[in-house]
């Protein structure tokens, strides 16, 4: 095991350790079904949403570049 996995282990005992596993599974499975029941929804308010997270995107490339260009 890593050194990271072993402090992991020593930091928690194995009730802990449990308790997070069974809680990641149940959190998941929840916010799964969650978002299968609200996709109809979720398609019919949020559409074209998709041009808004690449107008993010580029505006990030862009601020990228900017930085690149004016250090040199």
């Amino acid at each position: 095991m890593t050194t990271f996995v072993t402090k992991i282990i020593i930091m928690f005992s194995t009730g802990q350790l449990v308790f997070a596993v069974l809680f990641f599974i149940a959190f998941v499975i929840v916010i799964t079904f969650s978002y299968r029941k609200d996709v109809a929804i979720h398609n019919r308010f949020y559409k074209g949403n998709y041009k808004v997270l690449i107008a993010f995107l580029l505006f990030v490339v862009l601020l990228f570049v900017i930085k690149v260009v004016m250090k040199r």
